[in-house]
């Protein structure tokens, strides 16, 4: 038995604002992924909390922007807060139409000045197993990827079931396509815009992608079809294009 589809977003958000952060976005991106609808949104540079921009934008919203983003839409809502200042903070989040079983920020922090943190939610998905979803933003430097890259499959392989649905999507700044080999090897993993031993797609910037920075990755789901969302109107709400997946995955 073929499960319906599941329609799952990625998107690097820089934080509410356009490129080189002319514009605040927010409204206008909350719309944007309205159009979309998909059922699970991993999101990644969401602020969380920005008392200057709450002081200087009459417009921005009074709640934190994973809350702003997901209401009336997406019943349930994750936050994962990695990088802390005096002013706020922020990090991943993951908006789902299903229940959030669970959710847990693992902190892959290598470099004191670059905070990251992987976010693991496990949802109910109808008609089937909880699927374990995490949004990741990965560091900037080769090195501390590489790092991040263990520690993830090193958590996954504790916490998830070697057969259970896996999907881990975000932000890898992984040009290099070094991440496919780690994970596809250690968690059974594929990459949806790969088809197998292909290359990710590119979505850096989003006006004329040209590096291969933002990915999905799945497990035990069959890929239906993929989109790439770059150009107008994306590239006027942030720096990196929007990739969605459309899934399915058999059932006993």
């Amino acid at each position: 038995m073929t499960q319906p589809a599941l329609h799952v977003t990625t998107y690097n958000i820089h934080k509410g604002f356009s490129q080189f952060n002319r514009k605040m976005m927010v409204h206008e991106l909350r719309e944007r992924l309205r159009h979309l609808n998909p059922d699970i949104v991993f999101l990644q540079e969401v602020q969380g909390l920005h008392i200057g921009h709450a002081e200087t934008h009459d417009n921005w919203p009074a709640e934190a922007q994973h809350e702003f983003l997901a209401e009336d839409i997406w019943q349930a809502s994750a936050y994962g807060r990695n990088m802390i200042y005096d002013h706020g903070h922020h990090g991943n989040a993951i908006l789902s139409r299903f229940p959030i079983l669970h959710s847990h920020n693992q902190d892959v922090t290598h470099l004191k000045f670059e905070k990251r943190g992987l976010l693991h939610c496990r949802i109910d998905l109808p008609n089937g197993p909880a699927a374990h979803c995490v949004c990741v933003h990965l560091s900037l430097f080769g090195y501390s990827r590489r790092k991040q890259m263990g520690a993830l499959a090193k958590y996954l392989e504790n916490m998830a079931e070697p057969d259970a649905p896996l999907i881990i999507a975000g932000d890898f700044n992984d040009w290099n396509n070094r991440a496919n080999g780690q994970l596809a090897q250690r968690l059974g993993l594929s990459e949806v815009f790969s088809h197998g031993a292909g290359r990710p797609v590119c979505s850096f910037p989003a006006a004329r992608p040209m590096f291969r920075l933002d990915r999905i990755y799945v497990r035990g789901f069959a890929v239906q079809r993929t989109e790439v969302h770059f150009g107008q109107p994306w590239s006027a709400i942030s720096d990196h294009a929007a990739l969605s997946a459309h899934l399915t995955r058999d059932v006993a």
